[in-house]
């Protein structure tokens, strides 16, 4: 017999081909075995995908600075995992655009809410995966002093927020899927939450990566946030900009009107 994948001659007690290691596949596929196939390709526990997502929690430099240094075969490299994040925040933006009309854009409780809001909101749910994406060169720019030492380049500091911004998608996705289930009007709230815990965890992944310590490692912290928090709120005040150019938006959807 052949490898399906490489065309590679096997013997018929091949579980795996020797040559490029896939999979030997002699059944059908039914519902049975291809959930089969999913669990054991995502959730197995020798599976790198679950070793990936823990070890980003215990020690995340193991993850990354490994991936850069040059192991690949130990954990999921970062795009794998980048998509698999992107794939299940896709449902988490389908929820939410079946739940948008009871969520309250009112954050500052005036009483009031306007059009230009229902539709910033329905532009960011259109491309949040790019706007997703537009987060990880924000932060590797935010982080330029925090690896000085080590001099990591653009390309190295992104594979590091990649991973951060990725595995922050994951460890939410179950808190966002429950209350966009049970209780949708409470979203707005826990993704505040959200971009403070991904603050927090980007905080936490510079601190295990850095070599800087003490004052100095708190000093640079503070400049990471300074210069991401400036660049998130440019970003997004760009966004309404582009849409009032486009004509998206205009003056009237500004005005204000009674909840």
């Amino acid at each position: 017999m052949k490898c399906k994948n490489c065309d590679d001659n096997l013997r018929t007690d091949y579980l795996y081909c020797p040559n490029c290691g896939g999979k030997v596949i002699r059944n059908r596929i039914t519902i049975k075995n291809l959930w089969v196939d999913i669990m054991d390709r995502y959730f197995n526990l020798d599976n790198t995908f679950l070793k990936t997502f823990v070890h980003l929690f215990t020690k995340p430099e193991s993850v990354i600075e490994g991936y850069i240094q040059g192991q690949r075969r130990k954990y999921l490299n970062p795009i794998s995992y980048l998509g698999i994040a992107i794939t299940l925040s896709g449902f988490i933006v389908f929820l939410m655009t079946k739940s948008v009309a009871e969520m309250d854009f009112d954050f500052l409780n005036t009483g009031a809410t306007s059009s230009s809001q229902q539709k910033i909101m329905n532009f960011t749910l259109d491309y949040q995966a790019l706007i997703f994406i537009l987060y990880i060169p924000m932060m590797s720019v935010a982080s330029w002093l925090c690896f000085e030492q080590k001099k990591y380049n653009f390309s190295e500091r992104t594979i590091i927020f990649l991973y951060t911004l990725a595995h922050f998608s994951l460890f939410t996705f179950v808190p966002s899927l429950i209350v966009l289930l049970f209780a949708p009007s409470n979203y707005p709230g826990l993704s505040f939450l959200g971009i403070l815990s991904m603050f927090v965890y980007s905080g936490y992944v510079i601190k295990r990566i850095s070599l800087e310590k003490g004052i100095a490692l708190a000093a640079r912290l503070f400049l990471f946030f300074v210069i991401l928090l400036v660049l998130y709120m440019a970003f997004f005040t760009i966004i309404p900009l582009i849409m009032f150019a486009t004509g998206y938006i205009d003056i009237e959807d500004f005005r204000q009107i009674p909840s």
